[in-house]
């Protein structure tokens, strides 16, 4: 089947593009071409079209692409009365309730996550707590450590517990 469409011409950055009818197995850049039959240009919005071989094309069977459906009608040119126009995609937002438009006025703005981590913990810690006064009892017993550090190294460490075997020598089960 034959398909009027659009090939991508020009520098990068500056698009021209040919109007060309093709087999529509074929990619527009194959170059497989069977007829030019015009050019747009999008940044001029000009397009020039030969509407006598598009027509003839057109009442052969050739489908037109989405794209030069648009531009047949914008020049006259009459498209057949089987071809339909295909529905526009549905645009799915993603974060509605994050986007400005669709929030209610005076309400505040959703928190995101770069937000959060930015934020300072509720409860901190007090960096520097005032050091508590030594009354004359616990400067006489120096035996006791001072800090929890120090007691935390003085203690034994508890010993690990073994499981018992049981009399037949299996495993307990846990």
């Amino acid at each position: 089947m034959l398909t009027i469409r659009m090939q991508r011409r020009g520098r990068s950055g500056h698009a021209q593009f040919r109007v060309v009818v093709q087999d529509s197995r074929f990619s527009p850049s194959s170059g497989r071409v069977v007829a030019y039959v015009g050019n747009y240009d999008p940044h001029a919005k000009t397009a020039t079209l030969d509407g006598e071989k598009i027509s003839a094309y057109l009442a052969n069977g050739a489908q037109p692409s989405d794209r030069v459906a648009k531009l047949l009608t914008k020049e006259g040119i009459k498209l057949p009365s089987w071809f339909s126009v295909s529905a526009p995609k549905k645009k799915e937002v993603r974060n509605p309730d994050k986007r400005r438009s669709t929030r209610p006025e005076g309400a505040p703005a959703p928190e995101t996550k770069a937000e959060i981590a930015k934020e300072p913990a509720a409860e901190e810690p007090v960096a520097a707590e005032p050091a508590e006064e030594t009354t004359s009892v616990e400067a006489e017993n120096p035996a006791e450590p001072e800090t929890a550090k120090e007691a935390a190294a003085e203690e034994p460490a508890p010993a690990e517990e073994t499981p018992a075997e049981t009399p037949t020598g299996e495993k307990p089960a846990q």
